[in-house]
Parts: C-alpha cells; sequence; structure tokens
C-alpha cells in the first residue's frame, strides 16, 4: 500500500502545493475586525475542500469570533472513530518585514512553499485532507477504513476565545475514541519523532503605576517613581542566575522526566549549532541541569513577550510615564495548574514591588490551557510511530511539544485520548517574517497519514 500511496501523492504534487497556496492567499489573520470577512472566506474554502474530498457532512460553525469548519465522514460501522483537531486562522502579518514573498502572496521556492499559515497551520490541515485522498486512491476505497470527524478552529492564535462552548454545544456530535491534534511541530525533517506531550500555556500582564499622569522629566528627574525601572527590577528578578523561576511555589508539582523519556529525547540528532541555526535564537540559555530538549518539552518557563512604557512610537517627549507593561507567557508541565500558578504569581509580585508603586496583574487562569500527556500504553501510539515510519521512510523517536493548545479542552469534552501530530519544523518560522512550510515534509506527512488510517482498524 505504501508505494501505492507515494505514487498518488507524487503524481498529485503539484496540486497539493497549488491548493494549499490557494488558501494561503486568503488572509484569514484572527483578531483583527477588518480581517473577520477572510476567515469566513477561509472557513468556506475549506468546507468545499472537504466536499471535494468526499466527506458527506460539511458544516461551518458560527462562533463570536472565527467560524469552525466541521466535517464527519462515519462509514464504517464497528471501525474507530477518530476526531482531527487543527485551526484555520493565522497570525498577523508585516509585509515590510517580509523579504521573500508578501504574506498571503505564496511562493515556491527550494522546496518550501513560504506564506503566512503555510505551516501554522493550513499545511497541516492539507496534510489530513491528502492523506485521505491517497488513503482512499491506494486502496480503491469509497470510503476510509476508520469514521473521520474533523474540526478545524478559527480562533487558535487568539486562544482559542469561543471553542469549549463550540465543544460543549457539540459534544455528543464531536464524540470519538481518540483525537488527532495537528497543531505541533516535529524536531527535524531527516528525523521524524511521534510527539508525546504539550506544556499548559497561560498569559499575564503587569503594569506598573508610577506618577499620577506622564510628567515632564525636567520638572520631577530624580524623586519622581519611574515605572519604567521597577517594571525592570522585578522583571530581572524573575529568574536567578541558575535560569530558574524565582517564584515561591513555582516548582513545587513539577514532576521530572522520567529516565525513559530523557534517554528517548538523548536520542534524537541534536547539536547546539543546529539548534541555534534552526530556531534563530543567537544563543543557549534556560533552566541549569537539563538539556535543551528537556527545557524545552518537560519543564515550565516564563517569558517577557512584550514591554511596553514611554513613547514607544513616535518623537520622546522626555516625560517620566505614569504607566510600564509587560506581557507574559507562562508554560507550564503536567501536574501544575493555571490556577495555582497565577496564585504564585499574585503572591511574588505583591511581596516584590516597591511600596512606592501601585500596580494591577491581570492572570486569566479561566483561559488558561493546562499540559497533556499522551498514556503511554495508548495503543495508537505505536500504530502512528510505525505509520511515521512509512511516511518518512525511517524509524520515528520520540518528542514532546514546547507550546501549548486545547488538547486538555477536548479530551475532556469528546472523551477520548489525545496524540500529536504535525507537519511543521522549528524552522518554519511560525509567527514570524517568511513562514514556510517544507513541500517534502508535506509529502511525508500525508503519506503517514494514510498509512495511519490503514493501520488503526487492526490495533
Amino acid at each position: 500500500m505504501t508505494g501505492k500511496v507515494r505514487e498518488f501523492l507524487a503524481e498529485h504534487r503539484d496540486a497539493m502545493v497549488a491548493e494549499l497556496a490557494d488558501w494561503v492567499r486568503v488572509p484569514s489573520v484572527d483578531g483583527v475586525p477588518e480581517h473577520s470577512i477572510d476567515l469566513r472566506r477561509s472557513a468556506n474554502w475549506l468546507a468545499a475542500a472537504l466536499r471535494h474530498t468526499g466527506f458527506p457532512t460539511v458544516e461551518v460553525w458560527d462562533t463570536e469570533g472565527g467560524p469552525a469548519v466541521y466535517g464527519e465522514w462515519c462509514a464504517e460501522p464497528g471501525a474507530p472513530t477518530v476526531l482531527i483537531y487543527s485551526h484555520h486562522d493565522v497570525r498577523a502579518a508585516k509585509d515590510e518585514e517580509w523579504d521573500e514573498t508578501a504574506p498571503f502572496e505564496p511562493k515556491e521556492r527550494d522546496g518550501y512553499l513560504y506564506g503566512r499559515g503555510a505551516s501554522d497551520a493550513k499545511g497541516q490541515v492539507l496534510a489530513h485532507v491528502w492523506g485521505l485522498r491517497a488513503h482512499l486512491a491506494a486502496g480503491g476505497r469509497r470510503h476510509p477504513a476508520v469514521n473521520v470527524k474533523l474540526l478545524v478552529e478559527g480562533e487558535e492564535e487568539t486562544g482559542s476565545a469561543h471553542l469549549r462552548q463550540l465543544l460543549d454545544e457539540n459534544r455528543e456530535r464531536l464524540r470519538a475514541d481518540l483525537i488527532i491534534f495537528s497543531d505541533t511541530l516535529m524536531w527535524r525533517a531527516d528525523h521524524p519523532a511521534v510527539c508525546l506531550s504539550m506544556r499548559g500555556t497561560m498569559l499575564a500582564q503587569l503594569e506598573v503605576l508610577g506618577p499620577l499622569q506622564d510628567v515632564h522629566s525636567g520638572a520631577v528627574s530624580g524623586p519622581a517613581p519611574n515605572p519604567i525601572f521597577e517594571l525592570s527590577r522585578l522583571l530581572a528578578q524573575l529568574h536567578d542566575e541558575k535560569g530558574r523561576v524565582t517564584v515561591p511555589g513555582f516548582y513545587d508539582d513539577v514532576v521530572e522526566p522520567s529516565p525513559r523519556f530523557r534517554d528517548e529525547l538523548a536520542a534524537l540528532p541534536y547539536t547546539d549549532a543546529d539548534w541555534l541555526e534552526r530556531s534563530k535564537t543567537r544563543s543557549v540559555g534556560g533552566e541549569a541541569g537539563y538539556t535543551v530538549l528537556e527545557r524545552l518539552w518537560t519543564r515550565p518557563a516564563i517569558e517577557v513577550t512584550s514591554v511596553i512604557g514611554g513613547d514607544p512610537i513616535g518623537p520622546s517627549r522626555a516625560a517620566v510615564p505614569s504607566v510600564a507593561t509587560a506581557d507574559l507567557s507562562i508554560r507550564y508541565v503536567r501536574d501544575q495548574t493555571g490556577a495555582g500558578i497565577a496564585e504564585q504569581l499574585r503572591h511574588w509580585v505583591a511581596d516584590t514591588i516597591s511600596d512606592r508603586f501601585e500596580y494591577r496583574l491581570t492572570v486569566p487562569a479561566d483561559d488558561a490551557q493546562d499540559p497533556y500527556r499522551t498514556p503511554d500504553d495508548l495503543p495508537a501510539v505505536a500504530v502512528l510511530a510505525e505509520a511515521m515510519r512509512e511516511g518518512f521512510g525511517r524509524p520515528a523517536g520520540r518528542m514532546g511539544n514546547a507550546g501549548g493548545g486545547p488538547a486538555v479542552w477536548l479530551s475532556h469534552s469528546v472523551g477520548a485520548p489525545v496524540v500529536f501530530f504535525g507537519t511543521g519544523l522549528p524552522e518554519d518560522r511560525w509567527h514570524d517574517s517568511n513562514e514556510r512550510v517544507s513541500i517534502d515534509v508535506l509529502l511525508a506527512g500525508a503519506a503517514t497519514l494514510a498509512a495511519f488510517w490503514d493501520r488503526l482498524p487492526s490495533a
């Protein structure tokens, strides 16, 4: 079957790239009002592609934000039912920062397709579409060997604000035996790995308040409480000299990676030089005592993603600002909870900030997306590993995912375990300029999924 799948995908390679490019041209930017119509166009584009593939049931589900696409193809009584999850919304992009092509004018070059959403996550969705088409064509089937449901939301890039409501309202329709979460990275194109975990994610914002209003520095410079200084002092104390977060209690519930998983991570090909080249991170830091891969996939972290104070745009007014603001991105791991971390952070700020300042700390713990780990004994893991071996032509290792997502929400609502499979790579430049996807990886991903559908019924 693998040979027929590869022949089908090779024959349709140009059609797959053209189809993805057509979808990427739709600027489905989430969180920007002027692009709300584009989110609907994107959803309608995917709905048409699913109908063309053969899905007998395809619907666009409205939310107060971006619309989601639901597809259902359940024609094999007694076979497993699988729900595929991903998203079609994309991050905003600035034309002036892209030099390979404009963000929504996709171009194929040197084995890559460049464009916003090419990898995150329209390419991952199209890998599923073409994996199903290859599965049907290679097996001479009229419908898949398993029952397939697909949910592609339109608000992931802004935190999936209405996803839980969507899941609750459609709980029975979404019931499945297994969930495939397709918004993840692989380690390397030449070394596939089965992803077994995802860190949790939560956002926080800290505003430090100084003068009651912006005040001319010539009049008050010296005695005035400058919130930028105080915010900088707080952020500098957030980590110690060993790279550990200093918030009391932050590590109390953190579970150490098992010796087996540490060995599996150590088996992945890694060098600092390769990591720095692909990630564009300039240098290696983080928590002492753990490898880079362990820090990425098994340890919690707090990052500062933005700092604003004074006059960031336009000429300076030479004023001591009244407020300075920092946005924090918190990644946490198994047995930690968003509510627990939020309380720890509140205590830390209250105990650390100078009494010369007031502050506002916003930690929306109710919107946190908790970490998830795939059960070690889940048969689908072994099936996926073997399918990846077929699709990529080499054995698959084991890895985790450094980002976060609604895996726990999906698992609880649908009542099924989650496995992760994505076709992104660290060098695909998600959320950055010149985002791209490897066409060879897309083809291998589609071949993997075709093999997965063939193998899963007998697992």
